[in-house]
């Protein structure tokens, strides 16, 4: 440990995507093996790292009460590193003030240098500094259980709507060779749950040199995303295998067969976005309704429970009223067991941004108000699907309640479960534990209730 650091607090914040989580648990991880205190939320610190979103005006808003909060907040010397696609987004649109770094995706990695720097009293220039979205060390379980992988970065679908390409670059995908030698030091490490992230995995490809059956000859060889999913599958060890949001294009047979595969989770965040053709297409979105709807076929012809959650924008220029109703259609049709509603946000550089018929925000927010009871109704439905089952449940933490012991997590299916556990077990966080379902909760997140079976305590104890 560093004398410089040690004793020193980080205070991370994190807005956006899981793959913003992801490099959020990167850093607090690498600034720990560095000797710094890392905490998940703004308090005094002696350095405040803010990991920005820009998705939306609302991201926009977040982020930039955030900086206002540690620039009015923070104590006498301490810094302030913002860093993102907030920072990408708006080059020059940020406070100038003492010991404050912007940092850009590139070269985010690069954040504990920084923090370094400002603690030893040097100024460092953060675009100075090496650029790799792949740059960060493998992520501990700094800020939760379940342990992320980061896979891919940028995107070249550039959907009119989409400001993330413009912010986060083209797409790049990652070494498999470091992909799966992180994998296996997580699984090594007592991950019980890996969590593949990325901007648009599905387009994942990776070309290398691989031995032909002559010898000294070799040929070149297409990697592509379900390659790196399966090649996960076939480590050891006990563990299962979570995707995150995936766009719903060039999901083939080959991907979606591997949801057999028993570490595999039955639970895919697929972004629908409109449930209107012509929407769709003014979206310049790289799939129909019609492929949408065979894609949930297939998968729930596996498991006609699978949990498939989604995206839903609303208000995009020119819909109408009838094609909101047609998402609305769709939640239905569709058994979705979330959908994360959001107004149609303009993006200044984005196509849709110059499109006439802008929807205004009373009519928006009139329609999301719509989806978001839709969605709330099928999230409970599903859930109630689930009542009678048998969940595998990985623990993320337990409670005294009146004398008895409780633990919650999540189950297989992506739905939060809170179970009671019988006298003389002792489950421990970032276990598996079995629990019968046979209640549900009420509220917008109903966790369901459960009774865990015996656990026995660990060895020595």
């Amino acid at each position: 440990m560093n004398a410089v650091q040690s004793g020193h607090t980080v205070a991370i914040e994190t807005l956006g995507c899981r793959l913003n989580q992801y490099e959020s648990e990167a850093i607090a991880t690498e600034l720990r093996e560095r000797g710094y205190r890392v905490v998940g939320a703004a308090r005094e610190a002696d350095v405040y790292v803010i990991n920005s979103c820009t998705v939306t005006a609302k991201a926009d808003r977040k982020t930039r009460n955030l900086i206002n909060r540690a620039l009015r907040d923070r104590t006498s010397g301490a810094g302030i590193v913002v860093a993102g696609c907030y920072v990408d987004g708006h080059p020059g649109d940020t406070p100038t003030a003492e010991d404050t770094y912007y940092v850009t995706n590139a070269r985010k990695h690069a954040i504990p240098d920084i923090v370094d720097a400002h603690i030893r009293g040097e100024l460092v220039d953060p675009e100075s500094l090496s650029a790799n979205v792949f740059g960060f060390v493998p992520p501990g379980r700094v800020f939760r259980t379940r342990t992320t992988i980061k896979v891919q970065d940028g995107c070249d679908n550039f959907c009119t709507f989409c400001i993330v390409p413009h912010v986060r670059g083209r797409a790049r995908s990652r070494d498999p060779r470091e992909i799966l030698r992180e994998a296996e030091s997580a699984i090594a490490d007592g991950a019980r749950e890996l969590v593949l992230t990325g901007v648009n995995m599905s387009r994942y490809t990776w070309s290398m040199d691989s031995e032909s059956d002559r010898p000294g000859d070799s040929r070149r060889e297409t990697l592509d995303f379900p390659w790196v999913v399966q090649s996960i599958l076939a480590l050891d060890g006990d563990f299962r295998l979570r995707i995150s949001s995936l766009e719903p294009d060039r999901l083939d047979d080959r991907f979606v067969e591997l949801f057999r595969h028993p570490k595999m989770t039955p639970h895919l965040h697929l972004c629908l976005q409109s449930a209107s053709p012509r929407i769709l297409l003014a979206m310049r979105r790289m799939y129909t309704l019609a492929e949408y709807r065979e894609t949930l076929a297939a998968l729930r012809a596996i498991d006609p429970l699978f949990n498939v959650t989604s995206d839903m924008i609303v208000g995009f220029p020119g819909e109408t009223d009838q094609e909101q109703d047609a998402a609305i259609a769709a939640i239905e049709e569709f058994r979705f067991g979330h959908v994360h509603t959001f107004p149609y946000s303009r993006r200044r550089g984005t196509r849709a941004d110059r499109m006439s018929h802008q929807i205004d925000e009373k009519t928006k927010k009139r329609r999301a108000q719509a989806i978001r009871v839709a969605a709330e109704e099928a999230k409970r439905r599903y859930r109630e699907r689930l009542l009678g089952s048998r969940q595998r449940v990985l623990v993320e933490r337990t409670e005294d309640r009146d004398g008895d012991l409780w633990i919650e997590g999540l189950g297989e299916y992506y739905v939060p479960i809170r179970a009671r556990v019988p006298a003389g077990s002792d489950p421990r966080p970032n276990t598996f534990v079995n629990v019968r379902i046979h209640g549900i909760e009420s509220g917008e997140d109903p966790p369901l209730l459960g009774a865990c079976d015996p656990v026995d305590a660990p060895p020595g104890e």
